[in-house]
């Protein structure tokens, strides 16, 4: 029997790096009230808004006419997960829950590298990859929501029944780790994998509909939103503000997002893009051919990305995300969206410079905000058309060959990335 051997250098080195930068984060968070760090604007989130909802919810409600409660019903056990822990305060639970389910997400990127046929880049990228958005991703529960959806692809290829649990629970977190599921290969593991993630769904909703009043109050406000300064519509408005337009900024639906005329055709414009890239991923999944170990990791990163890009809010905190599928990706020595992380990666140090240490000029729509806006953007909107063209090209067999091709024996190196060719 083969045994797994294990180099104990890069794996030292990663808990090294995972320690180090952590720690950093930490000290970062406990400045943050500094100007440069947003004078305290990222962690005010968690102990005003997310403590007052946690009152809420333990009183057996979820938050009812409240505009800024926008997140599906499995949003309020992350929430109220911090009271698990005695002798805290909310947000001292709240950061220390945070960095252990970041370290099970660097320990499961770590175990999927070091398999036969694999790689650590993708424990690395999780690793070195937070900290480039400082300490924000300690004040958000995306690190939560990314864990789950990163469990999911990795449990998927050999047990599709967790992975499809998991990709549930995701989605009754935040709705889009449902994406994850899309790239499962034909036949058999999309079945089980779909399946058990809707009756798992479904099970937990009840569960949840039972425990607490009001469990879908988050719909009347989520379809209230309207254009985020960050997103790609809110970019293109906020410089037309140098050119004449006579929209303002306002604070409402918890996000600063643009008011004036053309706004609501923005929005629209959003949605619209965003069913297109639906359709786009719909006919990549109809005409996809080939599938390898990479390629369910490599469709949850591409579509992420196209929602991510076309929809009307691009939050800070949804880098947690990309950087998470990014990292998931890596894993595999056959994926094809190495040159997307790096994109990622790019597009994740313009956001922190973004937010928080420039936000008052992305506001304000200052020549420097509009700019940084407008690269952070950039380089996210070539990363979603990269990551797609490569995955389309990855799973469509060769020009005049449309016959399914004879895969060779692979080698011990390469057992676990075997390709399925489907009809």
């Amino acid at each position: 029997m083969n045994r797994l051997r294990v180099t104990p250098g890069p794996v030292l080195t990663l808990a090294v790096l995972w320690l180090t930068t952590r720690a950093l984060m930490l000290w970062l968070l406990v400045h943050g009230g500094a100007p440069l760090l947003g004078g305290g604007s990222v962690t005010r989130e968690v102990w005003r808004l997310y403590f007052h909802w946690y009152g809420v919810l333990a009183h057996g409600s979820f938050p009812v006419h409240d505009t800024l409660w926008q997140y599906p019903p499995g949003a309020g056990a992350v929430l109220l997960a911090p009271g698990l822990l005695p002798g805290l305060t909310y947000f001292e639970a709240f950061v220390a829950l945070t960095l252990a389910v970041d370290a099970l997400t660097a320990l499961a990127l770590l175990r999927a590298g070091t398999r036969p046929g694999r790689s650590l880049l993708g424990a690395a990228l999780w690793t070195g990859g937070l900290p480039l958005l400082l300490h924000m991703p300690l004040a958000r529960y995306d690190v939560q929501v990314t864990a789950l959806a990163v469990l999911s692809l990795l449990a998927s290829a050999r047990f599709p029944r967790a992975g499809g649990v998991l990709g549930a629970l995701g989605a009754l977190v935040k709705v889009w780790p449902a994406l994850v599921l899309l790239g499962t290969p034909r036949g058999r593991p999309t079945r089980t994998a779909w399946a058990w993630g809707a009756w798992a769904g479904v099970a937990c909703l009840a569960v949840l509909a039972a425990l607490f009043t009001h469990p879908l109050s988050f719909l009347r406000e989520q379809g209230g939103r309207g254009v985020q300064i960050e997103s790609l519509g809110g970019t293109a408005l906020n410089l037309a503000r140098h050119f004449g337009w006579p929209g303002r900024v306002r604070y409402q639906y918890g996000a600063m997002e643009m008011t004036g005329p053309h706004v609501h055709a923005v929005a629209t414009a959003s949605l619209t893009l965003t069913a297109v890239a639906f359709g786009l991923l719909v006919l990549w999944r109809v005409r996809a051919r080939h599938w390898s170990a990479a390629t369910p990791y490599d469709a949850a990163l591409s579509a992420v990305l196209l929602f991510t890009v076309t929809s009307r809010v691009i939050s800070p905190q949804y880098m947690i995300w990309l950087i998470g599928l990014a990292a998931v990706c890596l894993t595999s020595r056959h994926t094809g969206q190495r040159p997307v992380a790096v994109l990622i990666l790019l597009a994740s140090a313009l956001s922190t410079l973004a937010f928080p240490m420039h936000y008052r000029e992305v506001i304000d729509g200052s020549w420097t905000g509009c700019l940084l806006m407008l690269s952070r953007n950039g380089l996210l909107t070539a990363a979603a058309v990269l990551s797609f063209v490569r995955l389309w090209r990855s799973t469509r067999p060769p020009v005049g060959n449309s016959a399914p091709r004879t895969q060779p024996r692979p080698g011990p190196d390469r057992l676990p990335e075997r390709v399925l060719t489907t009809s």
